[in-house]
Order: C-alpha cells, then structure tokens, then sequence
C-alpha cells in the first residue's frame, strides 16, 4: 500500500514504511565515527535548565528592572515563560518522535519544513552558539576580578577556555556529569536567593525593615524613553525585549542533547514536562523577589559591572545588611557563566555536527574520536571563542559586545523556524494518518505555536525598537539589532537559487515523518525501564 494514501492510524512504529539505508549509516559510521548516548535523563534535565539559568538571571534582570520596573519586569518574565513552554513542547514533540543520532532544530527543520530554511537557520544556530560561548568566557573573567586584579584578564579567559574546551572534547558522559553539578549549584543558589528575598520581604532580615511591596508603589511601570503611558508602555516592551535574551538558545539544548542520550523516547518526554515548572518557580518567583528587595532607581543596578556588584540579589540583600552573602553569589554567578559557556559549545559544537551530517557542511564535521565525540566541530566552535580576548582591549571591546548583540537576535529567527517545523510536522502526521502514535503530546497544541508564532514575530521585528523611540537613533545600535535579517535572508534565498527549490515548504505528500524510526525503536529496545525495589529506588529514578 503505498504511504500517501495510508489515512489508518499505525499502531506499531516498526511497520511505517521508511527508507533508513542500514548499510549506508553503517559504511558512514565506519568512516567518520559516530557519536555515543552517555547521557542519562538527569544530565538532559540540568543540561536544558542550567543552560536557562544564567547571569541574565542574576545580573542582567537589574539593567531591565531600572529601566522598566517591577510589574513590567515580572509580567515580561510570565509571557516569555509562556514562550519558552510553547518552545520546548514543540521541540519535546519533534525530538521524541525521532530522536536520531545528531538530532538538532535545523535537522527536524530539514525534515519537516523546508530545507532553505533549515540550512539557513542551521547557520543562524551555529554562529549564534559560538558567539555566546566567548561571552559567557568573558562574564566569567569579570566576575573572577571582583575578589582580585591582580590576574590578568587575558589569563582567566584563557584559563576558562581551556577548561570548557577539554570538558568537551573528552566522553560525553564527563560533559554531562559536569554540567549535572554546574547546574546543581545554580539551583541550590537561586533557591537561596528566593528564601532569603522572602525573608527580607517580611522583614526578618539584621536591619527589621518589613519591605512589602513599598517599591511597587511608584515605580511599578517605569517610564522608558518617552513620558506618559506610552512610556510605560515603552518600559514594559523593554523589559519583554531584554527577558528574551536570557533564554535564547536554552531550549534548544535537550533536542541537541537527544542524540546522545539513553532511552530518548523515556528521558526526553521526562525532561521536557519537568522543565516548565522549574522555570516558572526560578524565573518568575526570582523576578518577583527582584522587584520586592530592591529600588528600581537604585544606581548599581546599571552600574555595568557584571559581577555580583550588579546583581539586584546582592544589592537588596546587603541593604537589608546581611553580610557574606555578596561572596557566595558571585560564586554562584561564575558557577553559571561556565557552566553556560560549557553548554553552548556543546550546542555550538552538535549544531555543526548536525549540519554535516545533513550535508549542509563540510563532511570533516562528522568526524568523531573514540570517545564519540565531533572532535573537528568543537575545535572549529571553540576556535570562534577565542574572540573573547577582544574583550582585554577597551576599544576591540566594543566589536565583540556588537557581534554578541546579534547572537542573541538570532534565537528570535530560529524559534520561528522550529515553531515553522512543529506544525508542518503535525499536519504531516495527520496527512498519513498516524498522528495518534505520536509517543509524546503536549497540551494547547497547535494553538499555543500559532500565538507564540505571533509574539516571536513581533519581538523579532521591534527588537530594535528603542533605536526609533524619543529621538534616541543610533547607527550602531540600529545594525546590531536588524542585520541578522538581512544575513538570514542571504543564506536562505541563495540556498533556494542554488537548489533551484522556489517551494516555501514542503507538500505534505513530500514530509519525511517515517525515515529512521526503526532505528529508534531499536535504539529504544537497549534501554529496557526498570522497576524500583523500594522507595529509595523510586525517589532516584524520578530524578534521574
């Protein structure tokens, strides 16, 4: 029967038609290597949030409460939440469904939308990644010199370099164990930072003062730009601008992990229901406490230090006149600049990877060690790094913080694809008839992709906004924040010329939903689900 006409739910996944070419992976793995699942599911876990967790959390939330204020800030933080659930879920979807050996957004791109697109936002990925790495490094430098100077800049970034390097280029399982307990000691920080915060709110802190909501009562929409309501308004679309940043590229992070994990179609679905709720109790109460211990018009909020000096924790909690504290954040700061330049490079280093695998890139980025490791893709990624010395100099500064700046445009651009991928991919599934089999289904869904789709749209075209607003234009600012456009355009539109492809996506006859999924079942079949014998047992495995 042929596959087109099949509108019958398929019960069994073994019995889909497919073309997966055995012997042509195989002949593949014995030239290139490939890559190994050593990640177990706690590793998928804190790899995807510690990768959310970052020094947006602990530093950058101050510049977007000076300048927006509280209500804005934590009302910013909900939508983008929002956006970031909607993210994961379709990526959860996608990477459950088939969880291939170099499984990232661009292949599932590939697979179901369009392959212009894919191999643009494929790219858009890599170069987004390897910029973020040089910048985590740099945080990392800075927040190092808030206990000495004594050390060059340059020596510390080229320490964390070498260490985020050698963390990558060994067995997968020493990445995901160290990233496992990076991601740990964050947890364990921000939920100290969030007790305490009560704390002080209710005026147990040395100083007695009960803070309430005595900030709010001003401030709590800050004018921003322009006076009045639209300045409000300004404020607030700042505020939701700027959230965005703290989670550009972290939901990707469990898909690109997929390949490389034990019982994917057990541990990713596991990964993905758990990650909302941490994010809702991380993101939203810790800007709410924010906004609780400290004065938007504090001036260290914008002090643009980006150490624990910036930090809204630090500074609310050293006005309530708790001592020591400041040390331990700053620990904790550090602890999440490495720990997010580790994983970066590691989705940097997958993305590439992923592309060579998709023939996209050069076929030396399929290389993989002894230890299954794309060794060629985390040198090329971790050689882009390298651009964080051009933070020693003030003047090259400057260049960097500008190609930063579009990094983090680019996350904007590639939700939008994968939101693109996601329901191509469920209308395919419901074309052949077999959209009752999907092995894992999240709710709201299609409706929630069609609204986020809505909201990326407008957060990618008025990202810039601030550069149009109260006379305030910028040439600088204006090319930092729109010419990503323009290069994703580039490469899209000459990845058509050169196909000769004019198609916007692919018919729905013509998706390739069935291709591999007998090599997940197979994969699947190597890691049986064990029973627990006790309690311990059963606590264990819900973490693990």
């Amino acid at each position: 029967m042929d596959v087109q006409d099949n509108k019958q739910p398929i019960e069994n996944f073994t019995d889909l038609p497919n073309d997966y070419d055995v012997e042509k992976i195989e002949q593949e793995q014995q030239q290139f290597g490939s890559t190994e699942r050593g990640l177990k599911s706690r590793h998928v876990q804190l790899i995807a949030l510690g990768g959310c967790i970052g020094t947006g959390l602990f530093v950058g939330s101050g510049a977007i409460l000076s300048n927006s204020g509280p209500a804005s800030l934590l009302i910013a933080y909900i939508i983008m939440s929002f956006v970031i659930w909607t993210i994961m879920n379709c990526l959860g979807e996608m990477t459950t469904y088939l969880p291939l050996a170099g499984a990232s957004p661009p292949m599932y791109i590939h697979r179901f939308a369009d392959e212009s697109t894919a191999f643009a936002a494929g790219w858009n990925y890599w170069y987004a990644y390897a910029f973020l790495v040089p910048s985590e490094i740099t945080a990392a430098a800075i927040v190092i010199e808030y206990w000495t100077d004594v050390v060059p800049t340059a020596a510390w970034i080229a320490i964390v370099w070498v260490i985020i390097v050698a963390l990558n280029i060994f067995m997968v399982k020493i990445f995901g164990e160290t990233e496992f307990w990076f991601a740990s000691l964050k947890i364990i920080a921000i939920i100290g930072l969030i007790i305490v915060g009560i704390v002080i709110f209710f005026g147990g802190a040395p100083s007695h003062d009960r803070l309430g909501f005595r900030y709010w009562k001003d401030d709590a929409f800050k004018e921003y730009l322009v006076s009045g309501a639209s300045g409000r308004f300004c404020g607030f679309w700042n505020a939701l601008v700027r959230s965005g940043f703290s989670f550009i590229m972290s939901p990707e992070l469990i898909t690109i992990s997929a390949g490389e994990t034990e019982a994917p179609r057990r541990n990713i679905p596991k990964a993905t229901r758990r990650f909302i709720w941490r994010l809702l109790f991380f993101y939203i109460l810790g800007s709410l406490v924010i906004g609780v211990i400290v004065s938007s018009n504090n001036s260290m909020l914008m002090s643009g230090s980006g150490d624990a000096s910036a930090s809204p924790f630090v500074i609310g909690i050293k006005n309530a006149g708790i001592p020591v504290l400041n040390h331990i954040i700053n620990a904790a700061i550090l602890t999440s600049a490495w720990s997010a330049g580790n994983s970066f490079l590691f989705a940097g280093s997958r993305t590439l990877f992923s592309l060579a695998k998709e023939g996209e890139a050069p076929a030396i980025f399929k290389y993989c060690n002894r230890w299954g490791v794309p060794v060629y893709s985390v040198l090329a990624t971790s050689a882009i790094a390298l651009l964080a010395f051009l933070n020693v100099s003030s003047s090259s500064a400057n260049v960097f913080t500008w190609f930063t700046n579009l990094s983090t445009v680019s996350g904007f651009l590639a939700w939008l694809c994968v939101l693109t991928a996601y329901l191509r991919f469920r209308k395919a599934l419901q074309h052949f008839g077999v959209d009752d089999t999907r092995p894992f289904k999240t709710t709201f869904q299609p409706y929630a992709s069609y609204i986020t789709f809505f909201i990326v749209s407008l957060l990618t075209i008025t990202n810039g906004f601030t550069v149009f607003v109260g006379g305030s234009f910028n040439g600088g600012d204006f090319v930092a924040a729109y010419v990503t456009l323009p290069i994703f355009a580039v490469l899209y539109f000459g990845h058509k010329a050169w196909t000769k492809n004019w198609k916007f996506v692919y018919p729905l006859e013509e998706v390739d939903v069935f291709t591999g999924l007998d090599e997940v079942e197979r994969v699947e079949a190597l890691y049986p689900e064990r029973e627990p014998k006790n309690w311990l047992e059963k606590f264990w495995f819900w973490i693990a």
